[in-house]
């Protein structure tokens, strides 16, 4: 049998009980808390309210059940732990710049009859370092297959890393996670592998990270790519409608990575070189029918060489078409120029006459096969010298 005494404290407990719990569904001095998420170095708020406190104070404390605030009172000593509201129903305090190391699960308690807690878990996340681009040194040729490889460290949990060509996504890209010695942030690894083409020439190759603690934000990180690719060349008449006295120029238009420093010009049959010619220009001071003919520019780079062909016609009413390079050879530029400004009705013998006239050296023998031979054979040589 108890005590007096001892049935008084039964029942003021009892009385306590019922206060607090006011029906079985509901715990009025229960305290409620939320979990949290904060970036690695940012602050976090842990909020802890009771709906009835019961004239008892609430407390915080870490996952190492230190005690942090009781009421508004301070009991550990760490300045970036402070008091942010204390009232009988609410205790709300902050840690600011929070680490990795600030990360677990905390309790609020409130010491009623029973006590009453509720857990928080703080969940901090690692922010990823910005990432490196490594594997590319020297230009490459077309082509050629680019093999980058992305490195992130410090995130957590694992970062994607994703890769752009020029603002496309690339696919196909590997990605690889490996804990860090802390034992809590990764380092994540990409590669990617593409062929390039002459259109990659100085594009920006870039590595993006995506990570919750960036928010809105990312990280990113470009490499500039060079493509060494063959010659185009394509010729150009200056002044594009000329005539018979005038002075033209012949312009050989070299593209390409590198951009072609060796220019040779020749003429189509003719067994003497071009002595106006001043690299990639061909001068023709005194324009006459003699200069007609086709002409052809050879642009040379350490990735190659490439012709274009000109077709000058000086004997009818002047008719200049586009330019073409070497993968249009057969169909070679033409300007067909008229002296006297007559008609285009020359007829077709005379046509047939300057043709003929082309056919001949110049002294009433025609060009045979062995001289042919010859000027394809300079060629040649001359061809084997630049590659």
């Amino acid at each position: 049998m108890l005590s007096p005494v001892s049935n008084l404290v039964v029942l003021l407990g009892s009385l306590l009980i019922a206060a607090c719990q006011g029906n079985l569904s509901h715990d009025r001095c229960q305290p409620t808390t939320s979990d949290e998420i904060v970036v690695a170095g940012s602050k976090v708020f842990l909020r802890c309210e009771v709906e009835d406190p019961d004239d008892s104070s609430l407390q915080w404390s870490n996952p190492a059940q230190q005690t942090l605030y009781f009421g508004e009172k301070r009991a550990l000593r760490d300045l970036r732990i402070q008091l942010e509201k204390s009232t009988p129903n609410e205790l709300t305090i902050s840690i600011d710049n929070a680490t990795l190391a600030d990360e677990g699960e905390y309790t609020c308690s409130i010491f009623t009859m029973p006590v009453r807690t509720a857990k928080a878990i703080v969940t901090v996340l690692g922010v990823p370092q910005k990432p490196l681009i490594s594997g590319y040194t020297d230009p490459l040729k077309e082509g050629d297959v680019a093999q980058l490889t992305c490195v992130s460290s410090g995130s957590k949990p694992a970062a994607e890393l994703r890769w752009y060509k020029g603002g496309i996504p690339l696919t196909g890209e590997s990605l690889e996670a490996a804990e860090d010695d802390n034992g809590k942030t990764f380092t994540v690894t990409s590669r990617i592998e593409f062929t390039v083409a002459k259109e990659d020439n100085d594009m920006e190759v870039t590595c993006t990270v995506n990570h919750a603690s960036l928010q809105d934000s990312r990280k990113s990180t470009y490499q500039k790519i060079g493509v060494l690719y063959k010659p185009t060349a394509k010729i150009e008449p200056y002044p594009e409608h000329p005539r018979e006295g005038d002075n033209l120029e012949l312009r050989c238009d070299g593209r390409g990575n590198p951009v072609p420093k060796d220019y040779k010009w020749e003429k189509e049959g003719a067994q003497v070189p071009l002595t106006d010619a001043q690299d990639n220009i061909l001068v023709f001071p005194n324009l006459n029918k003699s200069d007609s003919g086709t002409y052809i520019c050879y642009a040379r780079s350490i990735m190659g060489v490439s012709t274009a062909r000109y077709n000058l016609a000086v004997n009818g009413t002047y008719l200049t078409h586009e330019a073409k390079g070497s993968d249009d050879a057969p169909d070679a530029d033409t300007a067909i120029i008229n002296a006297e400004g007559g008609q285009t009705g020359g007829d077709d013998k005379k046509e047939k006459e300057w043709t003929d006239r082309q056919r001949d050296d110049g002294g009433g023998t025609k060009i045979g096969d062995g001289q042919r031979r010859k000027q394809r054979e300079r060629r040649s040589a001359w061809l084997t010298t630049l590659l």
